[in-house]
């Protein structure tokens, strides 16, 4: 993939860690590359967009379970 199959992008700051996700399209398909950079070592993921949907659900019922745990 070069920077010519970038969708979007956006990044979130938390602490000493940097993280960018990467919404790219290739020959296969829509994916999405979440990368986490701390101190300059960076770990990436890739999620192909047809399961998006299930991935932010589950990420949404992890934060539920957070939230409630807060309170």
């Amino acid at each position: 993939m070069n920077h010519n199959d970038l969708l979007h992008t956006e990044k979130i700051l938390a602490d000493r860690k940097v993280f960018f996700l990467d919404l790219k399209q290739n020959n296969r398909g829509k994916v999405l590359k979440i990368t986490e950079d701390v101190g300059g070592n960076r770990d990436t993921i890739m999620v192909p967009a047809e399961i998006l949907g299930d991935f932010i659900a589950a990420l949404n019922d992890i934060k539920k379970t957070v939230d409630s745990k807060d309170e």
